[in-house]
């Protein structure tokens, strides 16, 4: 906690984060006993008449979080609950009590509470909020005040508002940019493994050992045509019909399509050839 200006005559860079119990040994029992404290930067005001967001203003210290002496008073005439209602809303507490030691004695306890706005129970919950601190025998006096609504003449109360909400929010939106980015990448790279394992040209042994391209194995295996002699015949007559399409030498046009539609585009096989004959 940051003083907003320098009028308790603190040194520069002073910063205020007292443990719980430093705040209840230090400053909320001599507080309650009228003795000084370390410090007087935190002020006396009835948090109770006002809404949190008006409280930041009634101190001279705090920037994200804000301490207060607050008196609370009796619900019930006759009862030991605290009135926690505000000008717009109310406290609300939240969680068990926690037990504040000072070594081994029980010095106070600790109470989470959050802000509502409107009235229960049909609140709206805020990000406001409040850590009561209270003296273990604050209510040993029973007589103290008989007859008045003052339940405690002084609590500790520690206010801020959270802030991780937004950041935990903006993390989540990048992480989840970053798992969808990584999917993407990992699905091109998977598609171009995919694609290298069918090149585009290659010979008919080749073919023949691939195990993945069992089908087209089994077609030229079972196919009863001369392939040796259905090129010298397409040579022989390359030149008697000008408009018929001249394969190069060693290149056979072969497209193959099957029900898994495995290849979607033509593919050059190269074949293998006896051309011992060829000259003579």
């Amino acid at each position: 906690m940051e003083g907003k200006h320098n009028g308790s005559g603190l040194p520069p860079g002073f910063r205020f984060h007292p443990t719980d119990e430093e705040l209840i040994v230090f400053y909320l029992r001599n507080q309650a006993k009228s003795r000084p404290c370390p410090v007087s930067i935190i002020p006396e005001v009835d948090i109770y008449k006002f809404d949190p967001w008006q409280l930041p203003e009634k101190t001279e210290f705090g920037e994200n979080e804000w301490y207060f002496f607050s008196p609370r008073d009796r619900k019930y005439p006759n009862g030991v609950r605290p009135n926690r209602a505000t000008v717009s809303g109310y406290w609300k507490a939240t969680g068990t009590d926690k037990a504040i030691y000072s070594g081994s004695q029980y010095v106070g306890v600790k109470k989470a509470l959050v802000f509502y706005k409107g009235r229960p129970p049909k609140g709206v919950k805020t990000d406001w909020i409040m850590h009561e601190y209270r003296l273990n025998d604050s209510r040993k006096q029973p007589n103290k005040h008989m007859g008045s609504m003052r339940l405690d003449d002084w609590v500790l109360c520690r206010i801020y508002k959270k802030r991780h909400v937004t950041k935990a929010l903006e993390q989540t939106v990048e992480d989840t940019h970053v798992a969808q980015t990584d999917v993407t990448l990992m699905g091109n790279d998977a598609s171009e493994q995919n694609m290298s394992r069918f090149p585009r040209t290659c010979s008919i042994t080749h073919l023949l050992d691939m195990e993945y391209l069992g089908s087209i194995s089994q077609l030229l295996c079972d196919n009863s045509y001369n392939t040796t002699f259905d090129f010298q015949n397409t040579i022989g007559n390359a030149g008697t019909d000008n408009n018929a399409e001249k394969p190069q030498l060693g290149e056979t046009p072969y497209q193959y399509m099957d029900s898994g539609n495995i290849f979607s585009q033509p593919m050059v096989v190269n074949q293998v050839y006896d051309i011992r004959g060829f000259g003579r």
